[in-house]
């Protein structure tokens, strides 16, 4: 029972922890995407007009920073309800079933795929930015606040630190998830270990039990049989 508190306390502290940095990945991409007015920065690449040095921009799908924010929400939703579901069992001083922590592994693994696809777009997303402006600026964190593309009105003065929260929090969230995937994947085999001790045990009972029942019959056997006398 005390393991099984132990798995239960660390799966609610991952769960916590996972939905923290899914805000860290949502709310710094909205952010981007409201300051850019709808454009996204990842892959996205252009031109350095020598005329006015603005950056004529050749704006990248808006299905890269979607995606982030998508997973962002997804991993929130899900860590709200497992914080809830999992509070519950341990305030009822339950654990879940084998099938339920069958179903956590798999949905464990198909978010940390999620999460690593969207922590490599945001990360090689935002390489690609940062090579255009280091051709005209020392550093892509020195663009940040520059007017370079007045055209699209856009505000880069927080597009730095709002990419490198959002990287944070995806590679965060990915290690998150794993370590949680690993945690339901130990208790579904404990869960697995212990069914296969009752059936052992219920086989083992079986046993003996037809083994006693053998052993009366024939004690039976013996006790009923006629004593053969001899007539005169």
């Amino acid at each position: 029972m005390a393991l099984s508190n132990l798995t239960l306390l660390s799966q609610i502290a991952g769960y916590v922890i996972a939905l923290i940095l899914s805000v860290c990945m949502t709310v710094p991409l909205s952010m981007h995407q409201d300051e850019f007015r709808g454009h996204c920065l990842l892959f996205s690449t252009g031109i350095w007009q020598e005329d006015d040095g603005q950056f004529s921009v050749d704006w990248a799908s808006q299905a890269y920073c979607n995606y982030g924010i998508f997973v962002g929400v997804t991993l929130f939703v899900i860590s709200a309800i497992q914080i809830y579901r999992l509070s519950m069992f341990m305030y009822k001083g339950i654990d879940s079933s084998f099938v339920s922590a069958f179903v956590d592994v798999v949905t464990s693994t198909i978010l940390c795929i999620m999460t690593i696809i969207a922590a490599l777009m945001i990360t090689l997303g935002f390489l690609v930015w940062c090579d255009e402006m280091t051709k005209r600026f020392p550093s892509c964190e020195v663009a940040a606040g520059k007017a370079i593309d007045k055209k699209d009105h856009i505000d880069t003065t927080g597009f730095h630190i709002e990419m490198g929260t959002a990287q944070f929090g995806a590679w965060a969230s990915w290690a998150c998830w794993v370590g949680l995937a690993v945690l339901a994947l130990l208790k579904m085999c404990r869960y697995h270990q212990i069914e296969n001790m009752r059936v052992s045990m219920f086989r083992e009972r079986q046993r003996l039990v037809n083994e006693n029942a053998a052993t009366l019959d024939r004690t039976d056997d013996n006790g009923s049989k006629p004593s053969t006398l001899s007539r005169a």
